[in-house]
Formats: structure tokens, C-alpha cells, sequence
């Protein structure tokens, strides 16, 4: 076993392109670090639909030069058995570690596979790259970033021609050519033949921002931003400087890129801790919002002043504000959002009169909602011009909230007065959510067996009145690994994350409010259900 071990890391070193990878193996190798080995080359790193995410490192179970190749000779491959034989393959990239290596890598392998490959310039936000493949009218996409993961992590995300992110059976395919590689020396690399993309890419984006904002709409809302150490700023800024909003104030120490991430420990802006330096400049600036993007920019945090101090919003109240917006001016398609998220989208586009979609989870699924006019799931994604990214885009949303705030500042009112209308008006409609991080992804499996072979009947003293295992599909979903759990004025939903080491257990409760007088028992109650039904599933799950 140790023989056979040893053996196939000697041969993964013999064609590894990379010195450091390199250096770090033959290092595990002369040591004879069975347990680290064993950990490196236990498998593959799996392509699924969110492409590749992990750490980096050497061998097949990391991030690499030598992964990424793979990867990209199986894309390469997968588009010339779809005909596409000499299609455009865009490639942008963000400032972590090895990304700008990654790109250079996809870019040599689809040109010797007869492919046209063209970079972004430069690290850029990911709804660059989801825009300039409909825009350059290109057969696929790739984006090397990790997002919201830890410093240590890199990824590679895989977009086909539509702008949207790959879904089944695309994946699967993929990962079969992938799969059929068996040594780089049959990958042709050279070392130029692909196009390095000027401005002029992310001069068109920037310039259909400005579709997403209302003609003379009032510009006026004070932001402080932060960029979380990733490549969002720049974009940010000449977006607002466009669309004519005052300058952000910037959170200096987290404004440049930096791959290693120094003042958060996970770059995510749900993070706790995340976002104190955005509202310590709050304090002392004053503004009438905050604006956070993950280091990739397609996610937009909003933080608000409640009472003397400030509060992060959750996904889903950004996602009812933005939506109430859109239906206040008028928008009409479709309006749709992932099962994790909160029942309030439904209500609101109900009343509007528009069309509602509810998908599994993710932006891949969300973008393929014919007739989308916005989509948004709670994790701080934001849809708000499909018909230019086909995807979460961060500085979009960030534009749209700030002209909402803008309106609202107009008549002497903020965001959390526009959440009061909507509550008393719908029902207050309350999120929370049970996440457990773990190192040992058996406890998730466990959980998930627990709950599915001693499946709760009560949470919160709530009665669970229908009990859905998601991986048998519905009548409107494809299978999914998730359990969903209606109650009596609440709803939860149980699902691995497909990105992290993480169990996460969503959660919602609906509390009618009928005046505004009733709003503080209202927020008492729900926030006193969803405590009880964190305590519930807890124990439930065994977590």
C-alpha cells in the first residue's frame, strides 16, 4: 500500500509543471509522509457543478498547475465533441494564489486544441467574465476564483455559451473527459496563440451598468466599501463615478487585492468579523449604507444603521428590497429565487401580477429561469440584469440598492423603513440560518442520515406538516441531496453546501404583523421560533 502510494506520487512529480508543487512533493515523498500523501492522493478533486474548489497544493486531491490542465483539456475535449471546434473560450481570473497561472494554463491547452482562447486583462470581477461571453459571443467561459473561500483555497468555475454556469448533465460529461487523461505529454500547451482582451470588455460592461438604474433617478446616498482584499474596487468605483452617486468612502485596509486575506479570517462577508473595519468607517463617517463584495465581487453585502449602531442585512431582506424596488418601477419577466431562500420573493411578485420561479440551489439554475427579469438567492446573490449577466453580479446590485437608498433618503426615509411596509404588508417573513463548519466531512453524512432514518416530527413545538427528502425530486425540482420540512408558519431546509466543509440548515418563519404597532412583538416572536428551532434541529441532527 505505502509502495503503491509513493510509487504514484513519484509519478505525478515526473510531470508536475509547477516548481513549487513540485518542491512541496518531493519534500512528502523523501519524508515518506504516508498520512499526507494518503490525504493528496486519495482520488480526484471532483468537477461538479461548481466546477473545481479546493485547496491548494500538490497532487490530484488540490488545487494545481497540473488540475487545472486536466481540467481544461476535458473542457476543451467536451466542446469539440459538441461541435464546437473552433469556438472562443473566455478566461478571466481573480488575485489569489496561482490564479493568473491558472488562466495562462486554460488559455495554452484550448489553443492547442485548436480552440480560440482570449483573457480578460487583468484580475477582474467574475460578472465581468459571465458578461463577455455573450458579449465576445463565445462557446464557454472560465473563471478562476475561489470566491468567499479561505486564502488557502482556489477554484475553477466553468461557464458554457449562454453566460450561465454548467448544470447536469454538462457537468458529468466533463468530468468523463476529464477523466479520460491519463499524462499531460498528450496535452498540447504552446507557449502563445491566445488573445489577451484589452478595456474594451470591460468598458461594454461597464457601460450597460448604467441599464439597471432608472433614468433620472435621484443619486444621492453616501456609501462606505469595502472590497474584502479582492479585485471588486476599481469596478465599484468607475460604476458609481458613471452612474453619478458621490464617491464611496473606501475601507483602505481591505480596498488592494491581496491573495492572503490579513485582516479576515474567511473573506465572506456573512463571516463574523468580516465586516467590522466597513463599520468602523461607518462610525466615523456617517454614510447611508455599507457596500461589501466578496473578493470575486458577484456577491453585495448591505449594512444599515439600526438605532446606534449597525447591522449587517440578511440576503433574503436585500433580496425583498430589490425586488420591491423593481415591481415599484414597474419591471416585468419573471421573478425567481433558489428553495433556500425566503418564501417573501412569491408574495411579492403574487401581488405584482409576475411570474414566479423557485430552483435549487445556486446561480446556475437560477440563470436558466426562462423569461428572468431578477433572480436571488439568500447568500447575498443578486440577479438584477439577466439579460446582461447571466449570473450574481455585486456591482449591479450594489448600483440598484444605492439608488433605492437614494429614493428613500429623498423622503427622509431609510431601508429598514421600506422592511417595515413589507412586513406589515406581507407578514414578517424571518431568516436565520444553522451552519456547522466541520474538517471531517463524515459528520455531514451522518447528520444527514440522521435526519433522514429518524426524520423529526415537532420543531419550536411546531408541527412538521409535510417532509420532503429532496434527493427523490419534486414535481418543479431535478434531485438534489436536501431534506425540506414545511411547518405551520415555518419552513426549514437541510443540504451539505456544495462550495464548503459545511452542513447549512435554512431557516424561515412567518409572523403576521397587521400594524405597525405589532412590528416589535412581531421581530420578538420570530426571532424567539427561530432560537427554538435551531435548538430542535440541533439536537435532531445530532450537531
Amino acid at each position: 500500500m505505502q509502495d503503491e502510494l509513493i510509487a504514484r506520487a513519484k509519478a505525478w512529480l515526473a510531470e508536475d509543471p509547477d516548481a513549487e508543487t513540485r518542491d512541496e512533493l518531493a519534500k512528502l515523498i523523501a519524508t515518506e509522509d504516508v498520512t499526507e500523501l494518503a490525504a493528496r492522493f486519495s482520488g480526484t478533486l471532483q468537477f461538479g457543478t461548481a466546477g473545481l474548489r479546493g485547496e491548494l497544493g500538490a497532487g490530484p486531491m488540490r488545487m494545481n498547475r497540473s488540475v487545472v490542465i486536466r481540467a481544461a483539456a476535458g473542457l476543451a475535449a467536451y466542446l469539440k465533441a459538441k461541435g464546437q471546434t473552433d469556438g472562443l473560450v473566455v478566461i478571466g481570473y481573480d488575485a489569489r494564489h496561482k490564479s493568473a497561472d491558472f488562466a495562462r494554463d486554460t488559455a495554452a491547452v484550448m489553443t492547442g486544441a485548436g480552440l480560440r482562447a482570449a483573457v480578460l486583462p487583468r484580475p477582474l470581477p467574475t460578472p465581468v467574465l459571465a458578461y463577455a461571453i455573450r458579449h465576445l459571443g463565445a462557446a464557454a467561459g472560465v473563471e478562476v476564483t475561489a470566491s468567499h473561500n479561505p486564502p488557502r483555497d482556489n477554484g475553477y468555475k466553468v461557464y458554457l455559451g449562454d453566460g450561465s454556469q454548467i448544470v447536469p448533465p454538462a457537468d458529468a460529461e466533463i468530468a468523463a473527459e476529464i477523466a479520460a487523461i491519463t499524462t499531460l505529454s498528450t496535452v498540447p500547451r504552446p507557449d502563445s496563440g491566445w488573445e489577451t482582451l484589452d478595456e474594451g470588455v470591460l468598458d461594454a460592461y461597464l457601460a450597460r451598468t448604467d441599464a439597471v438604474l432608472a433614468e433620472g433617478s435621484p443619486r444621492t446616498a453616501r456609501t462606505v466599501y469595502t472590497a474584502m482584499h479582492g479585485v471588486g474596487k476599481d469596478v465599484l468605483l468607475a460604476a458609481f463615478a458613471r452612474a453619478g452617486f458621490p464617491a464611496p468612502v473606501l475601507v483602505a485596509e481591505q480596498a488592494e487585492p491581496d491573495p492572503d486575506f490579513p485582516t479576515v479570517a474567511f473573506p465572506n462577508p456573512e463571516e463574523p468579523g468580516a465586516m467590522d473595519l466597513a463599520f468602523a468607517k461607518a462610525r466615523e463617517t456617517d454614510p447611508d449604507l455599507i457596500i461589501a463584495n466578496d473578493p470575486d465581487a458577484d456577491r453585495c453585502a448591505v449594512a444599515v444603521k439600526d438605532g446606534a449602531d449597525w447591522r449587517m442585512l440578511r440576503g433574503d431582506e436585500v433580496g425583498a428590497l430589490l425586488a420591491q424596488h423593481l415591481v415599484n418601477r414597474g419591471a416585468r419577466g419573471t421573478f425567481a429565487e433558489s428553495i433556500v431562500s425566503s418564501a417573501l420573493l412569491g408574495r411579492i411578485a403574487e401581488k405584482a401580477g409576475l411570474p414566479y420561479e423557485e430552483t435549487l440551489t445556486g446561480f446556475k439554475w437560477i440563470a436558466r429561469v426562462e423569461g428572468l427579469r431578477y433572480g436571488y438567492e439568500e447568500a447575498l446573490g443578486y440577479c438584477v440584469d439577466p439579460d446582461g449577466v447571466r449570473d450574481k453580479d455585486g456591482i449591479t446590485a450594489a448600483l440598484l440598492i444605492t439608488e433605492l437608498a437614494s429614493e428613500l433618503k429623498e423622503q427622509s426615509r431609510t431601508l429598514l423603513d421600506l422592511l417595515d411596509d413589507i412586513a406589515v404588508e406581507y407578514g414578517l417573513h424571518a431568516t436565520d440560518q444553522l451552519s456547522v463548519r466541520v474538517e471531517d466531512l463524515s459528520i455531514i453524512a451522518n447528520a444527514m442520515r440522521r435526519l433522514r432514518e429518524q426524520p423529526p416530527t415537532r420543531l419550536a413545538g411546531l408541527a412538521i406538516t409535510k417532509s420532503e427528502d429532496l434527493t427523490k425530486g419534486t414535481d418543479k425540482l431535478p434531485p438534489t441531496d436536501g431534506l425540506r420540512y414545511t411547518l405551520d408558519g415555518a419552513r426549514v431546509i437541510v443540504r451539505p453546501s456544495g462550495t464548503e466543509p459545511k452542513l447549512k440548515c435554512y431557516l424561515e418563519v412567518v409572523v403576521p404583523v397587521g400594524t405597525r404597532d405589532n412590528l416589535p412583538a412581531a421581530h420578538a416572536k420570530a426571532a424567539e421560533l427561530l432560537s427554538a428551532i435551531k435548538r430542535d434541529l440541533s439536537a435532531a441532527a445530532g450537531i
